[in-house]
């Protein structure tokens, strides 16, 4: 077993200098101990995100992977993480007179994410004390993944978080502590020598499934894409309100403190929407060099992968659970099948929900060390038939596959998790556990989650091709959607704008 602190993605997500890092790793081992029979990488979350950055990347280092708790990259995370804040805000507050949003399953036709009443919003009391919505459960936003927006893109948050830390006093002052900053070598800066960025939602259009599917209405349509906005520049960013700094007592004193949404670095509508609050336009050369540096898992797999999770869905864990079939379709994407992969999943779903602030997923069944057996006949097959694909080495167990909370299989074989990529009936897995979108598949765009700046299609095309389903709109309200989209709308039939070509 080796290992590194330096390949460790809590610190940072710089997968250019943690795949340096693990080439290093490995060739250490090999002038001290040899060269291994094969090498296989295990790891969860960031470490399952390693292992498919890395085998893209550096196509010699590993021999076989388990993922756990995958997704295909972080950094394409941000495309659709960057709109919770946004539209917990909208439901919170700009549009905090609609009864809607205070029933708390109607919050993940917006986010996409999932969402229930089994865990209270922390905030709920203060909300209604400050006079904002709310609703007695959370989505997924709320406990996974509130503070990403700040962590990725507010150069002072990190100083307030980890300045105290810091001996001498003032030693890290000037340093900018965005995920942005820490690639600025790898997206590059613009005349002002501030880091050029990626996050982009310049043509989206929030809740259109909803709407396709008359969920919310068209003046909810018109509302929430006129007033949702976008981000400010991190160079253009304030200092974190309260929960990020300072306390609830201060909050009660000044209740402008209160911002959970990070809002006071939202750009929004001067005017309660008669002007569409502008939108956030990323930078095409930062999403080039994305690609081009391999931050982005683009389907180039390989080696052979059992991607395996606990199914945290109703916990709401930040490791939801069709991230597994983001990855499998840039699989197939790029390499046209995805041969390679192996989809596991086993049921952790509370039973008791007594106390609804701690109830806990039940884990009592690992199936990692049965992925290495099946891993190590898979490696071994290759190894002695290297003139066959992976896919054609594949041994009996290296099949898509779910489990009972107790080990026990549930189904497996190739059919098992039908539905989701196609249009064919459920699987047996697919029926037993539920995948949830996100806020840009419910804005249209593919299940890949890869697109950072879509390309543009004017309202008069979307109107003529069936973007909006079976509704229609009058000469008033395309004028409207006019206003709102002035550039154009996306078409998620064509790649991002920023995609190298070739």
């Amino acid at each position: 077993m080796i290992y590194s602190t330096g390949t460790r993605t809590s610190p940072h997500y710089n997968l250019q200098v943690g795949g340096e890092t693990a080439l290093m790793v490995k060739e250490h081992f090999v002038k001290r101990f040899g060269v291994p029979d094969y090498t296989v990488a295990i790891g969860g979350s960031g470490g399952g995100i390693q292992q498919y950055v890395y085998s893209q990347n550096h196509p010699d280092l590993l021999d076989g992977g388990v993922p756990q708790y995958s997704y295909p990259d972080m950094v394409t995370q941000t495309i659709h993480i960057g709109d919770c804040e946004l539209l917990e805000y909208y439901m919170d507050a700009t549009d905090r007179d609609n009864t809607k949003w205070q029933t708390t399953a109607n919050r993940s036709l917006l986010v996409g994410l999932n969402s229930n009443d089994q865990y209270p919003d922390p905030f709920a009391g203060a909300k209604q004390m400050l006079g904002y919505s709310t609703a007695p459960g959370m989505t997924e936003c709320i406990p996974a993944w509130r503070g990403l927006t700040p962590l990725v893109m507010n150069p002072l948050f990190g100083i307030a978080d980890n300045q105290e830390l810091m001996q001498p006093d003032g030693v890290m002052d000037d340093v900018r502590w965005t995920h942005y900053d820490d690639l600025r070598n790898i997206y590059g800066v613009d005349e002002n020598g501030n880091p050029r960025t990626l996050y982009d939602n310049v043509g989206v259009q929030y809740g259109l499934k909803a709407l396709a599917e008359n969920n919310i209405t068209k003046a909810e349509f018109f509302k929430l894409n006129a007033e949702v906005g976008g981000w400010k520049q991190p160079s253009e960013m304030v200092q974190e309100g309260f929960p990020f700094l300072g306390s609830f007592a201060e909050v009660q004193s000044d209740p402008s403190l209160f911002d959970p949404w990070s809002f006071r670095n939202m750009n929004l509508s001067p005017d309660g929407g008669t002007t569409p609050a502008p939108r956030t336009e990323g930078d095409i050369e930062a999403i080039q060099a994305a690609y081009n540096s391999g931050q982005v898992f683009d389907g180039q797999l390989n080696m052979p992968v059992i991607d395996w999770r606990h199914y945290l869905e109703e916990v709401l864990n930040m490791h939801n659970s069709h991230q597994s079939f983001s990855v499998r379709q840039r699989i197939i994407n790029r390499m046209g099948d995805a041969g390679n992969q192996a989809i596991w999943f086993t049921d952790t779903r509370p039973t008791d929900y007594s106390d609804p602030n701690e109830p806990e997923p039940r884990e009592e069944s690992n199936q990692t060390w049965l992925a290495l057996e099946v891993l190590h006949e898979w490696i071994t097959n290759i190894q002695q038939n290297p003139a066959m694909s992976i896919a054609e080495n594949r041994p009996n167990g290296a099949v898509d596959a779910c489990f009972n909370t107790d080990g026990s299989q549930i189904a497996e074989g190739e059919n098992v998790w039908n539905g989701i990529l196609d249009n064919g009936a459920d699987g047996t897995c697919t029926e037993e556990f539920e995948t949830y979108t996100t806020s840009r598949m419910v804005a249209g765009g593919p299940i890949e989650g890869s697109i950072f700046k879509c390309s543009l299609k004017t309202v008069g095309t979307a109107l003529g091709d069936r973007t909006y389903g079976e509704t229609s709109f009058t000469e008033q309200e395309v004028t409207r959607l006019n206003e709102i989209f002035p550039d154009g709308v996306c078409d998620y039939s064509q790649p991002d704008q920023g995609r190298p070509a070739g």
